[in-house]
């Protein structure tokens, strides 16, 4: 066994394989870069090396740095999580030509299944099914076009070294091929280097499931069963669980059997994946293989008991797997919700910046149920615009699967972020909702539920009594505070559109409310003024609703529903409703950043005429750019910012005349 590891990464994973590390008793040093100087898991590690500059080509990305910080430290291996360097098979060869050992696969093995075409024959030669394809070099568009006519529409036009979403087009028709296909290998080309291009048969409805593999170096392969991440965004993804609710046993079988089998073709010695798009009824056909420790390990962990970090470390190491096929068993279900650092309100766009507070729910055994929460994170870190913009990754467990459902809505409510979007109201709205519930998922799952985007979900009965009782709880308790002689019982609520008389009296430690002829009883009341989150029991019922106060009474948020909730009195209310209403500001002649991040370019200047469409300017965060584009014909009257500046959300960029 190793003494001392280095950890070729940063964030949630360095974080996480320290852990382990630790429980091993093997001693840990992290590389950094400029802006991750401060992180949890440089103040975890045994040892941190500086290694550059913020962008990832600057540091984690340069392997002559991390062979010198090996070097200096003295560590026998390198473990490299996932992204950056995990899927390198050149720096595997040089870890080894160095004498040092690479916790992953091995180099023949990375470069087998890393070529998306050659990892397809790979496949068919194992024996897994293959989706039906064109796996050779295309010439050109004719050549696309005609193969695609003889796999026939709808087809997946994919580059071969792709990956995180990109170089991928559907296509329905001749003309999707005619455009898609140079648009393809033109993307390809730009960001991968490699402008090679396969064509298959797209699977509509597609579910994404995916095998977690293990091997050590003495020939033994064995699968853990299934992860399904079928909720995805822009071909990433967001919730992941394990098991499935799509494959019965002799279809888990099966694709376990053929994962098994192209890991032994391909003499896979480590932690991998491999993953398949699957019909609905439960056809299933190889997608690709990823060599690399998985983002969503957590869910396999929660089911089968095994650490699978701990066991590509002893792979790595030489010893063989503890365990055989028939030693493992599916316990219980898992779910997984991705944190990210964006906005849902405004199309997910990212939202970097300063966790102002960051509170995640209690770990563990909780009065809910089972929690484990990834993070490489504390309160006052940052979310930075040169790395993805995940947060953490909040795990649940319970016995079935509406178990895990149930205890995710609840660790949900439990997680607290301010200073930056992050979309748990998001992740809330998801498991709050029957498709979910029911396991009817695929790929398209947030296309076809949320087509206009997210804008919350509208209150329930029971989250509008909900929300009605914990303002007039906390109308009350400020109250007390201010005039402790003068608190009174009697209030109008309105919540939304709804306005109700409302009795509350303090009994026994609680409230009872009476409303439209029904009694709710609230108890077990934990709040303060001045604390973001109401924890109490409406009802026998735990929540927990995030608060903050507002013009005659508070903005309360309960999973993915907002209310901005009323406590009058009877004389107020009466005024209340003779206020005009407020109107919204004209923004309708500026051109305003829809996130914070960095000014890539400025495309118009004072005085220029522009016609709607036109760039207007070019904004970047967390790798992606978005292009902001003129919404109305006119002349440009100022431009407030320039290339290379840093803006906020809704801060003014352009000006029209």
């Amino acid at each position: 066994m190793f003494s001392k590891i280095l950890i070729a990464n940063r964030g949630e994973i360095a974080v996480r394989i320290i852990k382990t590390c630790r429980r091993l008793g093997i001693k840990t040093v992290v590389v950094y870069s400029e802006a991750d100087a401060d992180s949890m898991a440089v103040e975890m590690a045994d040892e941190a090396v500086f290694i550059g500059g913020a962008p990832a080509a600057e540091s984690y990305l340069v392997a002559d740095k991390i062979v010198d910080a090996v070097r200096q430290t003295g560590a026998e291996a390198v473990h490299p999580g996932f992204g950056f360097l995990s899927e390198n098979a050149g720096f595997a060869r040089r870890l080894a030509k160095e004498g040092i050992v690479f916790i992953g696969p091995n180099p023949k093995a990375i470069e087998a299944m890393g070529d998306k075409i050659e990892s397809k024959k790979f496949a068919a030669k194992a024996g897994v099914s293959t989706v039906p394809g064109h796996v050779g070099e295309i010439d050109d568009t004719d050549h696309a076009i005609k193969i695609a006519e003889e796999i026939g529409y709808p087809v997946m036009i994919k580059a071969s070294a792709g990956g995180g979403g990109k170089g991928i087009r559907v296509a329905w028709n001749r003309k999707d091929v005619e455009e898609g296909f140079p648009a393809v290998r033109a993307e390809a080309k730009a960001s991968f280097g490699d402008d090679r291009i396969f064509i298959e048969k797209f699977i509509e409805s597609p579910r994404h499931v995916e095998i977690q593999v293990l091997g050590d170096k003495h020939g033994n392969v064995v699968h853990l069963f299934e992860r399904e991440c079928s909720i995805q965004r822009r071909n990433q993804k967001v919730i992941e669980e394990a098991p499935s609710p799509l494959l019965d046993e002799k279809t888990r079988r099966a694709m376990g059997e053929q994962a098994v089998a192209l890991s032994k073709a391909v003499g896979y010695d480590s932690a991998g994946t491999v993953e398949f798009v699957a019909g609905q009824d439960r056809s299933f056909f190889f997608l690709e293989m990823n060599t690399r420790l998985q983002v969503e390990h957590p869910v396999t962990e929660m089911i089968t008991g095994v650490d699978l970090v701990e066991q590509m470390i002893r792979s790595a190491a030489g010893e063989k797997l503890p365990f055989a096929q028939k030693d493992l068993k599916i316990n219980g279900w898992a779910m997984e919700s991705r944190i990210y650092a964006e906005d849902p309100y405004r199309g997910f766009l990212p939202s970097i910046g300063r966790l102002v507070r960051y509170s995640p729910p209690q770990e563990g055994e909780t009065p809910y149920g089972f929690v484990r929460n990834d993070a490489g994170v504390r309160e006052g870190d940052e979310i930075s615009m040169f790395y993805d913009p995940m947060i953490s990754k909040l795990s649940t467990w319970g016995k079935t699967r509406e178990a895990a459902i149930d205890v995710m809505g609840r660790a949900l409510e439990d997680f607290h972020i301010e200073g930056l979007g992050q979309n748990i109201p998001f992740l809330a709205g998801v498991m709050d909702q029957a498709r979910f519930r029911s396991g009817k998922l695929s790929t398209n799952y947030i296309k076809d539920e949320f087509p206009d985007g997210f804008h919350g979900l509208p209150p329930t009965d029971a989250q509008r009594d909900l929300m009605s009782a914990v303002a007039v709880a906390m109308h009350r308790r400020l109250q007390a505070r201010a005039a402790p002689g003068s608190v009174r019982d009697e209030w109008i609520v309105v919540a939304g559109p709804k306005k109700m008389s409302v009795l509350a009296r303090a009994v026994d430690g609680g409230l009872t409310l009476e409303a439209d002829g029904r009694k709710l009883r609230l108890e077990d009341i934990a709040w303060r003024p001045g604390e973001p989150l109401f924890r109490g029991n409406l009802d026998g019922r735990d929540f927990t609703v995030s608060v903050k106060p507002a013009a005659e009474g508070f903005v309360i948020r309960h999973r993915a529903t907002t209310l901005h909730v009323l406590v009058l009195t009877p004389r107020s209310a009466e005024l209340h409703d003779k206020l005009p209403p407020k109107k919204a500001a004209d923004t309708s002649k500026m051109v305003l950043s829809p996130m914070p991040g960095l000014v890539v370019s400025i495309d118009v200047a004072a005085g220029q005429e522009v016609k709607t469409g036109e760039v207007v300017a070019v904004l970047e965060a967390m790798k992606m750019q978005n292009i902001l584009r003129a919404e109305r014909d006119g002349t440009i009257k100022a431009v407030n910012v320039k290339g290379g500046d840093s803006v906020a959300a809704d801060e003014v960029l352009v000006e029209f005349a």
